[in-house]
């Protein structure tokens, strides 16, 4: 693996562990279709949450969150739909959210979290 990809992996695992200290339960993880990719899938009481999780090592480039564009917010909402339409039950609500990691070279990790970002 590369160290992007595991930075990545790290960040992802930081945000399902956080998230389930919430009193979120993490359904799925890196749910995978032709179209892309949804990092983590869980539900959130009666909502089911997309979570998109973005972690870089440093602000160099800018907050994390800051790379959810209206693209990315887009292709966000087309696959919780092509997701939802593979389930056999109806879901009633759904959000998408974003949890931000910042890795700094000292210290812990920086975890943000936003709902409905999309």
């Amino acid at each position: 693996m590369s160290v992007r990809g595991a930075v990545g992996r790290f960040g992802e695992d930081l945000a399902a562990r956080y998230l389930a200290g919430l009193g979120y339960t993490i359904r799925v993880r890196n749910w995978r279709c032709a179209r892309g990719e949804i990092d983590l899938i869980a539900q959130d009481q009666g909502c089911l949450v997309v979570v998109e999780v973005k972690t870089r090592r440093s602000a160099t480039f800018g907050d994390p969150l800051e790379a959810i564009t209206p693209a990315k917010q887009a292709r966000l909402r087309r696959l919780a739909g092509l997701y939802l339409a593979q389930l056999p039950e109806h879901v009633a609500a759904v959000r998408i959210d974003a949890v931000s990691v910042v890795i700094p070279a000292r210290g812990a990790p920086i975890v943000e979290h936003l709902q409905g970002v999309a």
